[in-house]
């Protein structure tokens, strides 16, 4: 047998009332006459009456409800970014939405759209490998609807962004493997278009310049993320005149694939070519050799995107201040970019 849920309308009926005056007793309206008012609550509590707090939300324009898309939740990264983004949404008393791309801006389009007609209050998003158009996420802006980009996001959107310092990373990871002795160092980046790779690709060639070293494109190669393009862009870049000794990948995902690409070859990692990437996924540290990767602050990060969210959320107005949280990342050294160097 079902078992529906007590209305105030069975309330009404039961006490031979209208539905307007249960709903001021059970609001506690003082022109309601207190035996009036004292019957309704007793008649609720015996029909264990709740509160359909959808409709009082909806009636507020209030679901207390968060639309996030990611990328892709088979990433370690995004996975644990929502595991954060949602404790921290859980704690204020909102509830999630998740949609994923699948690195498709139609799809990300397609998710923005279902997201508002399931009446969201504001959104979290990184954006696909795909879009460099960003109409989809200016309309949102324009419509003054709460938004928060993190990790992958466009400058020209005037939102609230939770980031790490790219820059500041990938200058790290490719001085340390200058300081391991690598002196030919590619770099495997992402799509062309993504703020995030270009960067990251700054902050290698700021490293290199540093230490007097080449800074021409030949060693950088641009990815698609997918297993298949990564081996295919490592193998050529091991295919030139003179290859490199060391490699900076923008991601670990991408790291597994160029690693399994060079033993393929032959080439023995980190003797022959040492490699550092980005995320410091859990399985790095099981990989052979282990892999070394920036690791990022991800419990921060989803903590700090939802406090912003709920910032503008909770403003009066719509003119809120945009606030950019730059976070810091930190090396995590492993066997994959311990060369010994040649004795002195």
């Amino acid at each position: 047998m079902k078992n529906t849920p007590v209305t105030i309308k069975d309330i009404a009926r039961s006490l031979n009332i209208s539905i307007s005056t249960v709903s001021r007793a059970l609001r506690g309206m003082q022109e309601i006459h207190p035996e009036t008012r004292k019957a309704v609550m007793r008649l609720a509590e015996e029909l264990d009456y709740q509160p359909n707090q959808l409709a009082k939300n909806l009636a507020k324009s209030r679901t207390k409800t968060i639309g996030v898309i990611v990328p892709n939740l088979s990433y370690h990264y995004f996975s644990a970014m929502l595991n954060s983004i949602e404790e921290a949404a859980l704690q204020a008393g909102y509830s999630v939405l998740v949609c994923q791309t699948n690195e498709s801006y139609l799809r990300e389009t397609t998710n923005i759209q279902n997201l508002l007609r399931s009446q969201v209050e504001g959104f979290i998003i990184s954006l696909s490998r795909d879009t460099d158009n960003y109409e989809h996420v200016e309309r949102l802006v324009r419509k003054n609807i709460p938004l928060v980009l993190f990790d992958r996001y466009a400058e020209s959107i005037d939102v609230s962004k939770v980031i790490v310092d790219n820059h500041a990373a990938a200058f790290k990871a490719t001085e340390h493997l200058i300081e391991n002795g690598c002196r030919r160092i590619g770099f495997l980046a992402g799509p062309i278009q993504l703020v995030l790779s270009n960067q990251r690709v700054a902050g290698y060639r700021a490293a290199l310049a540093k230490h007097g070293l080449s800074v021409g494109d030949q060693y950088v190669f641009h990815c698609d993320y997918t297993q298949e393009n990564t081996i295919m862009q490592t193998l050529a870049l091991m295919s030139l005149p003179q290859p490199p000794d060391g490699i900076v990948v923008i991601s670990d995902r991408m790291a597994y694939s160029t690693m399994y690409a060079l033993k393929q070859k032959g080439l023995r990692i980190p003797e022959d070519v040492a490699i550092v990437s980005f995320n410091n996924e859990p399985v790095s540290a099981l990989f052979s050799p282990t892999l070394s990767s920036i690791s990022q602050p991800i419990q921060e990060m989803g903590t700090e995107t939802v406090r912003l969210l709920l910032r503008e959320l909770n403003a009066t107005d719509s003119t809120v201040t945009k606030e950019t949280k730059v976070m810091e990342t930190q090396l995590i050294v492993r066997a994959s970019s311990m060369r010994q160097l040649p004795a002195q």
